[in-house]
């Protein structure tokens, strides 16, 4: 089938070299206009115009698909199909009608739980048993079209947003290239979403990172797993910041107000929470790199230590 490809993170590339193995013709790229990156603010490809530079593929990286010379542009490519994977913009119903077999998203959870941007940290957050990818064909609503292919994974007690979102993608990567195999021999059936159980996944914001040390330590816990790498985690101690890397929850309790600091050994700092105790193994103070509590503890800082209270 003649594909146009339309993505731009890691994740969207893993799915578009996925697809080059095939005996498919993946006739353009679409992505984002390249972004300022890095201490020098320098213009730099994304993950996805890499592969696609890399293979010869023709890029375009329109900043909108919804004025008529670019939508005829698309028209010129004749697809089969376009392939859409974390892409950024938003096709309007003209673009939709495009390919002649439409447009199919990869979407990174079992729609229609955890519609929008964020929902592999956003399942982490809210402690899913398992997550997984749909392949849907795209319709004009957020994430609302008919499911054609769902595949799950469990999500572990060690998963962070980092793990879990490269499974993803090796599973997205995979799943495209299964579901258009069905496409092409109409071996799919379209099922409808089931509106009354969708949730949404809001986009991940530096602003969450500061951790409600009155929430329970099991929340705070999965909140640490599902914003590593980004946006990251963090305590207030005199007045610095200190990112927590790596904790879980401790199954005890205390009655000492939330946010101090009870104990600091080498497997880890306690700290009392809303409800139960965190356990911090990994840590990273202004200036540093992250470390664990060990090696911490053998640079003599006086930092998290008992009676201190974290903000």
């Amino acid at each position: 089938m003649r594909i146009v490809f339309a993505g731009t993170p890691d994740f969207a590339a893993v799915a578009l070299r996925a697809l080059l193995a095939t005996d498919h013709d993946i006739v353009a790229v679409y992505t984002q206009p390249d972004r300022p990156a890095g201490r020098g603010r320098k213009q730099q490809f994304g993950p996805v115009k890499q592969a696609a530079v890399e293979a010869d593929i023709p890029v375009y990286q329109p900043s909108s698909l919804k004025d008529d010379t670019e939508q005829q542009r698309l028209r010129d490519l004749q697809p089969d199909v376009m392939v859409v994977a974390a892409y950024g913009l938003i096709l309007p119903q003209a673009v939709l009608d495009i390919p002649r077999l439409g447009c199919l998203n990869i979407h990174a959870s079992l729609l229609p739980r955890w519609r929008g941007a964020a929902p592999i940290h956003r399942a982490i957050e809210a402690g899913d048993a398992e997550t997984g990818i749909t392949i849907m064909q795209m319709a004009a609503g957020l994430d609302t079209g008919d499911m054609l292919l769902k595949q799950g994974t469990p999500v572990h007690d060690d998963d962070t947003g980092g793990s879990l979102h490269d499974r993803l993608a090796d599973m997205g990567g995979k799943a495209i290239v299964e579901a258009l195999a069905a496409l092409d021999t109409r071996g799919l059936t379209a099922e409808p979403q089931d509106d009354s159980l969708a949730t949404y996944a809001h986009k991940l914001s530096k602003d969450e990172a500061h951790i409600d040390w009155q929430a329970s330590a099991a929340a705070i816990a999965r909140k640490v797993r599902a914003f590593n790498p980004w946006p990251g985690t963090d305590g207030e101690l005199d007045g610095k910041r200190v990112r927590i890397h790596e904790a879980f929850a401790v199954d005890d309790s205390t009655s000492q107000p939330p946010g101090m600091v009870l104990a600091r050994e080498r497997s880890g700092v306690d700290i009392a929470c809303g409800n139960g105790i965190l356990r911090v193994t990994r840590v990273q103070l202004p200036g540093t790199r992250a470390m664990s509590v060990s090696d911490l503890i053998n640079g003599g800082k006086p930092v998290l230590t008992p009676g201190q209270v974290l903000q």
